[in-house]
């Protein structure tokens, strides 16, 4: 399967760099309180740059991530529409448009794909939450609106939903 999913424009440049090793982003179990949210949810807070998958007892494991640049980060609500292990990509047409020399598709698992090691596709259009190969680029504002984490952190969290889970985007 090629997604044809949003990529950072950081992702870009690694067609033209290797890939630094992930530094990795260690995620943290912390208190969350916040009653609007059941167990199992997913709440990415795009102001703090921060995924929360919602646990019982008013706690959540806490991600570091990349959003969307300005413009381009969304809010609302999408669910998990499937989960790929070392997804092949495909630019997008915005992201054609923008860098033209891109390949029409970078396999999976190659240094290069910005998909990193898994992604989890939603239900919002061309939108996923990944994995990335670009580990500098976790905790800024530089996507065409996809989640972006370490690939330490995607395959936590890949293992710990399923198709269907709700995911809330907030400002």
């Amino acid at each position: 399967m090629v997604l044809r999913h949003c990529t950072l424009f950081f992702a870009i440049l690694t067609l033209l760099a290797v890939a630094m090793p992930s530094a990795g982003q260690a995620a943290e179990l912390v208190g969350f309180s916040d009653k609007r949210f059941r167990p199992g949810t997913i709440v990415i807070k795009n102001s703090e740059k921060r995924l929360y998958l919602v646990l019982r007892g008013n706690r959540a494991i806490r991600y570091k991530v990349a959003v969307g640049r300005p413009a381009k980060a969304w809010t609302g609500t999408a669910q998990i529409t499937a989960k790929y292990v070392k997804p092949s990509w495909s630019p997008s047409p915005e992201v054609r448009r923008d860098f033209p020399n891109l390949p029409a598709v970078i396999r999976g698992g190659a240094p290069n794909n910005p998909m990193g090691v898994a992604a989890m596709t939603l239900s919002n259009g061309n939108y996923a939450i990944h994995g990335t190969n670009r580990p500098g680029s976790i905790g800024r504002a530089v996507s065409y609106g996809c989640i972006r984490m370490s690939n330490r952190d995607v395959q936590d969290l890949f293992q710990r939903v399923g198709v269907r889970t709700a995911v809330v985007a907030l400002p």
